[in-house]
């Protein structure tokens, strides 16, 4: 799918975290570490989408995708991030807020008492513990 393919390259991009706008090493490497993190669990769960998808083209169903969860939209042809003040922090945060919504919606769980709760229950069975309390708690 063309708007997964598109969302694998830009959590890929470099972040353009900048060394001098942190005022010690240790906090760099504390933000670096978090950016580093939340690569992974984009790519964690876009991993899982795409296997989705590629199961629904299968059997005859696209699988239809949100086009735009807080700040980030897919304007049908590229990703479009508005930071609200640091992109290197905020990039990959933003794809994994996507894509968590992506998959509840797939999932297909009606809105109703304790939604949440099987939501995350869903995400820690597929994900693990960490993803599912940072991402779909």
């Amino acid at each position: 799918m063309e708007q997964l393919d598109a969302l694998r390259a830009f959590v890929s991009r470099r972040s353009g975290i900048e060394p001098g706008n942190h005022g010690d090493r240790q906090s760099f490497m504390s933000d670096y570490r978090r950016i580093l993190r939340d690569g992974r669990d984009a790519r964690t769960m876009l991993r899982y989408l795409e296997r989705a998808a590629r199961n629904a083209a299968e059997r005859g169903a696209p699988m239809p995708l949100p086009q735009s969860v807080n700040r980030m939209a897919w304007d049908g042809n590229a990703w479009d991030f508005t930071a609200c003040q640091y992109h290197a922090m905020e990039y990959r945060a933003a794809a994994c807020r996507w894509l968590a919504d992506a998959i509840a919606w797939h999932w297909d769980i009606p809105y109703r008492p304790g939604r949440r709760e099987t939501v995350f229950r869903n995400a820690r069975n597929a994900f693990g513990r960490g993803i599912a309390k940072r991402w779909f708690a």
